[in-house]
């Protein structure tokens, strides 16, 4: 490709390329093996994340009072409508998995209406947007859909696969309690730790084949889980401290958000993830025992 306008998509086309070829720097062994992985690794793990990182960067750049006459909260969902429509445009993203990604924006906006509530109030969006539905602004639910985006990237760059996945009917099962749970605890109480306890029994034995370099590592399903909410949960911190949004008792003044939102995450990582393995080429890679 060589016009002007096909050129950044031709780029990270071939950066991928190199990132999946295989033993681009020959046979390696002993410490050059372990840094050569270490590097492709991390480096894979960054362009899984352009989605979320590049959102999450304009949370920084934008200045709380908007730019050229809008505020904030549309400068933000601008720049996340504008990020989605490079990765499809350069195919970086197909159609199907940005359906899947469209998904997760819809249950995630649906969520944030719901704790925003008068009712609920778990958390608020103070800022002024002409883009707010129901007190929320448009862009919140790209949040939920940075974390699908991240998921459906590193599937590939990894060539991710599942052994030992469970029965699909019982992982959407556990997916749905899981978000229904986000509503009902205010109800009938919190049966999060029983629903984890569901999902550790569930998803045990399954274990995560992925290939940083040449060579196929693994790791437990659940492992993987864990870090990824943990990893939202530190940008959770990151954009409350930026005032994006604010818990309670934030209002006052900055505080770190309660460690326990890690398992919260985490088991909202849980439901993206079934989510994204019923994507068509993803599910060939499963393997779900008879």
């Amino acid at each position: 490709m060589t016009s002007e306008t096909t050129y950044p998509a031709s780029r990270l086309a071939t950066l991928d390329a190199l990132l999946c070829d295989r033993q681009p720097w020959g046979e390696l062994k002993g410490i050059k093996r372990f840094i050569v992985e270490f590097l492709y690794f991390g480096i894979k793990e960054a362009r899984a994340c352009m989605f979320a990182g590049l959102f999450f960067i304009s949370i920084f750049l934008v200045p709380r009072g908007g730019l050229f006459g809008l505020p904030r909260y549309d400068v933000l969902l601008v720049v996340a409508l504008g990020i989605q429509f490079f990765m499809i445009w350069s195919k970086l993203e197909t159609w199907d998995e940005a359906k899947a990604i469209l998904l997760f924006h819809v249950v995630g906006f649906a969520l944030e209406v719901f704790k925003t509530s008068s009712a609920i109030q778990s958390w608020s969006y103070t800022d002024f947007a002409y883009t707010k539905v129901f007190g929320v602004p448009l862009f919140s639910g790209f949040m939920y859909a940075a974390v699908g985006s991240y998921i459906i990237q590193a599937w590939r760059l990894l060539d991710v696969r599942i052994r030992h996945h469970p029965p699909y009917w019982m992982a959407s099962m556990i997916g749905i309690a899981i978000y229904a749970n986000f509503f009902t605890h205010h109800f009938i109480g919190d049966y999060r730790w029983y629903i984890a306890a569901c999902a550790l029994g569930l998803y045990a034995r399954a274990t995560v084949i992925y290939r940083p370099y040449d060579r196929d590592r693994k790791m437990p399903l659940l492992l993987s889980f864990i870090l990824i909410g943990f990893f939202v949960w530190l940008a959770e911190n990151i954009s409350t401290f930026f005032g994006i949004w604010s818990y309670p008792n934030q209002l006052g003044a900055w505080s770190a958000v309660h460690i326990g939102k890690w398992s919260s995450w985490s088991l909202l990582v849980i439901m993206t993830f079934s989510i994204v393995s019923y994507l068509k080429h993803i599910k060939g890679r499963i393997s779900v025992p008879e």
